[in-house]
């Protein structure tokens, strides 16, 4: 199983978890291989492809980047919908049905879900309000967050994060849209000494695993690597509870100004380039999966 980030960001302390878990439950009848760091070169939004032509069994990938295989999978970047862990719990355990259903329709099985901290505004300067979007050539992560940057000002985006870190190396980026997690992984206070808390989104990461490969295991085998699955996910949350604090003195330790919270006029500005692209999601994912999201607005 691989993951584009780091050993120690939250997706890659969750495949490190599953595959504990997994030798633990089946007595090391089945082992997990993990590559981190995109060490394969393989993207999230490469990930389905990758497993489906037997390079991976799976992986975890980011859930903005799936989007492409059907808008469902990128519930958890909208815009402004999920502002907190417990909502982003409530309403990721609603959409969980539709992220397996769109998976299996693929021939990929849902393992566990990972919610991550809140994706806010790293720069390589402060910003004091609306004002400074224009000055920032910004990395998005899916195209949602592209069309709604953009549309709030920023010259936005969409990059796999390779290719982003390379643009920032070169200077043609200099703000990324991601979580302190995200960035305390990428070590981005390198290049990018300033976090706004914006609170974009709680995106997900799905991990995932062929049918085939799957299918393969003896039934008893199945049940034990589902229930190592469910023990990262539970893990994983757990986790989360304390990411956010842990993130931000690691980040104050390398020199990370922290803006919390946000100038109003910062956010105010793409909150309202949201509502029509959280709209027009809502019309491409389905009434299931709007009814999600106008569930999540009135939390």
């Amino acid at each position: 199983m691989t993951t584009e980030y780091p050993e120690n960001n939250i997706s890659g302390i969750g495949l490190t978890t599953f595959a504990d878990r997994v030798a633990a439950r089946t007595n090391g009848f089945v082992s997990v291989t993990n590559a981190f760091d995109n060490q394969l070169k393989i993207t999230s939004g490469e990930m389905p492809r990758a497993s489906l032509d037997g390079r991976i069994a799976g992986g975890d990938a980011f859930a903005g980047a799936l989007s492409g295989l059907d808008p469902v999978l990128g519930f958890s970047t909208l815009p402004f919908v999920v502002q907190s862990v417990d909502i982003a719990r409530a309403a990721n355990l609603r959409a969980r049905p539709l992220y397996e259903k769109a998976l299996a329709a693929r021939g990929l099985k849902l393992l566990y879900l990972t919610i991550w901290p809140a994706t806010g505004l790293w720069s390589d300067r402060a910003l004091a309000g609306a004002d400074d979007l224009p000055k920032l050539d910004l990395r998005a992560y899916d195209a949602n967050s592209s069309e709604v940057m953009t549309a709030a000002g920023a010259n936005a985006q969409v990059s796999p994060m390779d290719a982003a870190l390379a643009g920032l190396r070169e200077h043609r980026l200099n703000a990324f849209l991601t979580s302190g997690d995200g960035g305390a992984g990428r070590k981005l206070w390198d290049f990018l000494p300033y976090f706004t808390a914006i609170n974009y989104a709680m995106p997900v990461s799905i991990a995932f695993v062929r049918n085939e490969a799957f299918a393969a295991l003896p039934e008893p085998t199945q049940r034990e690597v589902l229930t190592a699955a469910a023990e990262t996910e539970q893990s994983q949350l757990a986790l989360l509870a304390h990411r956010t604090a842990e993130n931000y003195a690691r980040m104050r330790e390398n020199g990370v100004h922290i803006a919390e919270p946000a100038p109003p006029s910062l956010v105010a500005a793409p909150r309202m380039a949201a509502t029509g692209t959280v709209a027009a999601w809502e019309a491409q994912a389905g009434a299931d999966a709007a009814a999600i999201v106008e569930w999540t607005k009135q939390q």
